[in-house]
Order: structure tokens, then sequence, then C-alpha cells
């Protein structure tokens, strides 16, 4: 069985020194729990060692809180409130695991704005001959501690570069309702350069007041970047991050701390329209069903609209609703596999249904549910004669491989590929090699990045990408079906999880698959609006001559079991 893949990254196949790094830290006692998290991955290396301390004396300067405009001060109190468990701000001490590394406190002189090191300080830096800095606090620094490590100072920073450089964190997103937030890895070597881009990771706005809600899933997404990027370093040299770094941060100002004029201008109009629905609020859920349709030009090579037609909506009966739809031709037979959702047992199953030669749909067969476990996602494939599937159980904390028993309503436990939380898992062959990608879902499914693998064979050994994470961007990072075959191309459908949960389908033509490299342009994009009364579509499918796609609607929580179309 594989290891997590999240333990890859801490592994280096280079036989290269040890990467020494150091730390500027504001504290010891007082980091965010993110930056731990980061801390450990660095400790269970096989190739980086924290080798230096660089630590701010405590000053008697005026607490931050203290700095904020009033209006701000009271939205920070009423937020922390309603902070999620395990918020990645919260200060963690961490004066044990970083007690037997050597520490150099410092006091910093400032300049037109701009933070000094000592030079004697500087020069203790550059004795400890460092690959890397890696800062967490010590903002605005200049001068020659920007040369103390061959390879510059990184720093996590909230915001991406065609959005935003944002202070404070995920809270501008809300002000100026965006659908994206993100987290952005940057090198600094140079006063006189602009901040290298080495890596970012984007994330869906939640549609909430709350800034300590949006800052749980860009943070806890993006502590890997660090050592992604650490681990590219040491496998491929200085050259080759380099030549993957991103452009740099956009022509947006940088935003600041709040204003009392600022916040009322924000908070005043939302905290109206949430005081008027409010005694008018209905809880709604998303409610999905499928579509098919017989197939002339596939979905995914449409252009126009009325390419876009013919499809038939298909209602599951009262009290379910059916997602996911995966076809599968076995001999002169097609079938359609699905998820299988129930309203009263609050999860799903997997179901099949034959398709007939004019796209009716036959009764619906459960043929994998366990009691405590949701299903979706039924991934299909054959290989010689057998048949597998791999469905998503995000909650079972594992990917695991089943074997068709009796076609198509008996399956067996065949392997447990992955332990852990993952989503979306999607196989194909290709050139002699099984490739398998899927989404790392921890700590929750909106946090994850699309990881690719490669094996000589199904049950066999996977092996991970040099160049993943594939994608680190929610809205192409999931799978949303098959990957496809199109003449002598692949196909890759994603699924876009912004604005919100399965909004929309993207098509991508993979340009390079090798086991060391992977490339891939988008082809098109499947908005919801091309079907009245849908917020979203999440999955494609073809088999047989036809092709399958589902769709959601949100309706109330008491019209879930008696919905009509």
């Amino acid at each position: 069985m594989a290891q997590a893949p999240e333990t890859y990254y801490r592994i280096s196949s280079s036989d290269a020194p040890p990467l020494r790094v150091g730390l500027l830290l504001n504290s010891r006692a007082q980091l965010p729990a993110y930056f731990t998290k980061i801390i450990e991955d660095i400790n269970a290396s096989n190739f980086a060692r924290i080798e230096l301390l660089i630590v701010r004396k405590k000053t008697a300067s005026v607490p931050p809180d203290k700095a904020h405009s009033a209006l701000y001060r009271l939205y920070l109190r009423a937020d922390a409130r309603i902070s999620p468990k395990d918020d990645p701000l919260a200060t963690v001490d961490c004066r044990e695991i970083l007690s037997q590394i050597e520490t150099i406190e410092v006091d910093l002189e400032v300049e037109s704005d701009k933070k000094h090191l000592l030079a004697i300080v500087v020069d203790k830096v550059r004795a400890a001959d460092l690959d890397v800095l890696l800062c967490c606090g010590f903002d605005g620094l200049a001068g020659d501690i920007l040369h103390g490590a061959r390879y510059g100072i990184w720093s996590l920073e909230s915001g991406v570069s065609e959005f935003y450089k944002a202070s404070p964190p995920q809270f501008w997103e809300l002000v100026e309702l965006s659908d994206i937030t993100g987290m952005t890895l940057q090198a600094m070597r140079n006063e006189d350069q602009d901040r290298m881009v080495l890596a970012e990771s984007r994330f869906a706005i939640e549609r909430t007041l709350s800034m300590s809600r949006n800052r749980f899933t860009p943070y806890w997404g993006s502590t890997n970047l660090v050592i992604q990027k650490l681990n590219e370093l040491h496998r491929l040299g200085w050259s080759r991050v380099q030549k993957r770094t991103l452009p740099g941060v956009g022509p947006r100002e940088l935003y600041q701390i709040p204003t009392n004029l600022e916040m009322l201008r924000w908070l005043a109009p939302a905290l109206l329209r949430k005081a008027v629905r409010y005694p008018f609020r209905q809880p709604k859920v998303p409610h999905w069903q499928i579509a098919i349709r017989p197939s002339s030009k596939p979905l995914y090579r449409s252009e126009t609209d009325h390419d876009l037609a013919g499809f038939r909506w298909i209602e599951a009966p009262k009290g379910h609703c059916w997602a996911d739809p995966f076809a599968f031709q076995r001999g002169e037979r097609l079938w359609l596999f699905f998820e299988d959702y129930s309203y009263e047992k609050k999860r799903a199953s997997i179901a099949c249904a034959e398709i007939s030669a004019r796209g009716d749909i036959g009764e619906a067969i459960v043929c994998l549910e366990h009691p405590s476990s949701h299903y979706s996602y039924p991934h299909l494939l054959r290989t010689g004669s057998e048949i597998f599937m791999i469905p998503e159980s995000f909650d079972s904390g594992s990917v695991d491989l089943y074997r068709c028993k009796v076609f198509p309503n008996e399956w067996v436990h065949e392997k447990r590929l992955f332990e852990g939380k993952f989503v979306d898992t999607t196989v194909w062959e290709h050139d002699g090699l099984w490739w398998l990608a899927t989404t790392s879902a921890a700590p929750v499914p909106g946090a994850g990045s699309l990881l690719l693998f490669y094996s000589d064979s199904l049950r066999g050994t996977w092996h991970f990408h040099p160049e993943n994470p594939i994608s680190a961007d929610a809205r192409t990072n999931r799978g949303a079906g098959r990957v496809l075959r199109s003449g002598e191309n692949l196909i890759r459908p994603s699924q876009n999880g912004a604005p919100f949960y399965g909004y929309s389908i993207t098509f991508h033509e993979i340009v390079e698959l090798s086991t060391q490299h992977y490339s891939e342009r988008v082809l098109k994009t499947i908005t919801p609006e091309h079907w009245k009364g849908l917020a979203g579509v999440h999955t494609y499918n073809t088999a047989g001559g036809f092709e399958f796609i589902d769709g959601q609607t949100f309706l109330p929580l008491k019209r879930v079991t008696s919905v009509k179309r």
C-alpha cells in the first residue's frame, strides 16, 4: 500500500547535502499554528535541517490591536467567538521543539520604514552557511540580511498575484465579494528586485462575514508549499526553481488594516441585509440531477450554446438525488453508475441502472453501500477481463480499489491504494503505464491539491510524480469525470469549486504526460447558465454513444423529498 501522498514531499531522492535552513521569528513562544506544521515538515524530511534561529527581542511597542480602528477591534472580538477549531493563526509555544537549535536574539534598526539587522548579526547569519531563511513575522526586512542565505528569504503570504496582496489575511476578499482567495510563497534576494513568486494556492471564498472562517482553508491548505519548494530545490537545484517561478504580484494596491469608515461601509449594509432576510430564511440544500443525450459532437468540442442543447434531465425518486454519472459499456449493454444520495440517511451509496438504446434509464440497483460511509464518484475501469471501481469515500480515510465479482452489483474490496483523505480519484492507461490523479482533502476537501501518480499496473506500486501538485487552484484541482480520448489527445475534465462547490466544468487537453513532466491547456469551460434553473455542473462522462452530465439546484430543505422538475 502506498504511503499518504503528503509525506512524499518530505523525501528527496537526491544525494546532495541537506539544505541548511534558518528561521526568522518574532517569538518562539507565540508562533502561529500553521507555521508549526511547516517546521514539522522540515524536521521530518530527509533533505533539510533547521540550523539557526534569529529571534526578535521583546520590545515595549504598542500591542497591534491597540493600533487598529475601533470598529475593526469590535469586529475582531466578535469574529473570535465563531473562529473554527484549530485556527491556523492561533499561537503555539514552540520553545521545546526548537530548544536544541542555535539561537541569535536581535534588535532591529528602522530606517525609512525598513528594518535592518545589525552588521554583527548579519555576519553570524552568513557564518551559518544557510541555503534558505524562512520568515515568520519579520516584515519589511532590508539591507545585507537579504544576502544572508544563498537562495534568499522565503515567506508564506496571504494573497495571490492577480487578485490581492492583502492585509489582514482573507479580509478584503470578503469586503469586495471575491470568489477566490489564496496564499503565495515568495522569495526575496535583493532589495532592488521584486519578490519572486515560488508557488501559489487558490481557494474558494466562503460566503460569510467571518475572516477567521475564511482563513482556515487557505492557511492549512498552503503549509505544504514550503516543503514542496525545498524538495524541488534539493532534487533539481535553484535554476529549476527559478524556471518555475510565477508572474510577480500584480498592479493592485497593498491593502491595509481597515479604517472606521471602511468598516462602516462594509458591515452596515451587510448586517442590514442579514436582518431583513432573517425572518424569511429557509435552509437550502444542493439537489443534484443527471442528464443524458445522444452524442453527436462531444461537449468539450462545442462551439456555441446551441451545441449544448438536447440533454434530458432525469429526476431521482422522492427523497433522493443523483450525481456523478459514470457510464460503462459491457458487451451490447450500457450501464450508468452514479451517486445515490438519501436525504433521510444523509449519506450516499453507489447505484447503477441500464440505459436503453433510446436513452431511457432503467430501475436503479444499489451496488455498493456501507452503513457509516458516504460513497460517490464511482470511477469504473477495465483491465483485461476484469472490471474495477474506485469510489470516493472521503470519510473512510482511504482510497480503495474494488473488483466486480458479479456484474453489475456485486463488488469485493481488492486493495487499499492510499491512506488519507482524498476525493475524485481518476485512473487511466496511456503509453504502457497506469496514471492516477487524486485530490488531497486534508483537513477539508476545499484545501486540496491535485496529485498525479504512475504505475506499471493497477495493483502495482504508485510513484509520486515529480511535478506535483498538478493544480493547487480550487477552480481546476478536482476531477470531473474520466480522462477522455479525442483522437490522439487526452482530455482531463476538472470541476470548479468557486464561487461554490460544483459550479462548472473545464476541459483540459493534456499536452505532455511522462514520468518526469506534465502540462495541460484549457480547451473549454461549461457553466450552468446554459441550462435554465441550474446553479452548477460538475461531472461529465461519455460511453455507448451517449453523453452524461449532472447539475445542481439549491432548494429549500423541506422540498427535497417531493421536488418535481
